[in-house]
């Protein structure tokens, strides 16, 4: 579970909570079911115009990605690169053996490639092949939480015409009967507000922040791939460990560079 967004979610929440509450006690004024199936129901049906049915169903997946913690770490794919190192010198056989001891997918197949006798230019072109196209595909289910995250304040604001337009009509029909207009303005404009009110919760709380996030991690993958790819070409070029290291230090933030003295 990722913290960060579990936090973040709780927090908004608790926060509006919190700003209601220092204002009224009646908190079921904030409350309407109409309102949050015409944002949420009607910000799906566009999203299904937008897309297929297959990238909208994506959209729970990405969902539940937000919430899981990313396990890969760059510096354990170093470190990982940097003990094979030593075995591709020995020879192609030992770092066939090694192979299996590789858990992340992306690398292995590079190293596969290495075994299998692929020159260094085409196993470049195959892997930057498969980062662009799955992050052509990551981003198109990005796109579907994003689409969400635009149409929402959308249907707030349809939803806020339809309360408008009841409200009018209900107020002709109330002051004919002698009924204090004033009163039925003010519940009227309430009603027909909370609409806007959901659909930018909706918009600004959960689906642009998680749209935001899943981007952040496409690119964090995308640099982890481009450096498994380097590994793989040193590797491939039969590299001293040490340069190896170096070399993909610089994918790294400075602190979390260590030195040979620091693996022993």
């Amino acid at each position: 579970m990722d913290i960060a967004t579990l936090f973040g979610l709780i927090a908004g929440a608790a926060l509006i909570v919190m700003g209601i509450l220092g204002l009224t006690q009646d908190f079921k004024m904030f409350w309407s079911f109409p309102s949050v199936m015409i944002v949420i129901g009607g910000s799906f049906a566009s999203t299904m115009i937008s897309f297929s049915f297959k990238e909208v169903l994506s959209l729970i997946g990405s969902i539940m990605a937000v919430f899981k913690k990313e396990r890969v770490k760059m510096t354990d794919e170093v470190e990982m690169i940097v003990e094979l190192a030593p075995v591709a010198r020995k020879s192609i056989q030992e770092l066939e053996k090694a192979l299996g001891t590789v858990k992340s997918p992306f690398l292995r197949d590079g190293l596969q490639m290495v075994v299998d006798g692929y020159n260094p230019q085409e196993i470049r072109d195959i892997l930057e092949t498969r980062i662009e196209n799955r992050a052509l595909r990551e981003r198109g289910e990005a796109n579907v939480l994003r689409t969400m995250g635009k149409y929402s304040p959308a249907f707030g604001m349809i939803g806020t015409l339809i309360g408008l337009v009841v409200m009018l009509y209900g107020m002709a029909q109330i002051s004919s009967a002698g009924a204090d207009p004033m009163e039925v303005l003010g519940k009227g404009m309430g009603a027909a507000i909370i609409t806007t009110f959901y659909g930018s919760i909706m918009a600004n709380l959960i689906f642009n922040p998680m749209a935001v996030k899943f981007e952040t991690r496409i690119e964090r993958q995308n640099i982890l791939q481009t450096m498994l790819i380097e590994g793989v070409l040193l590797i491939h070029a039969r590299k001293h460990p040490l340069i190896v290291r170096e070399k993909l230090n610089s994918f790294l933030r400075p602190r979390d560079w260590k030195k040979p003295e620091e693996t022993k």
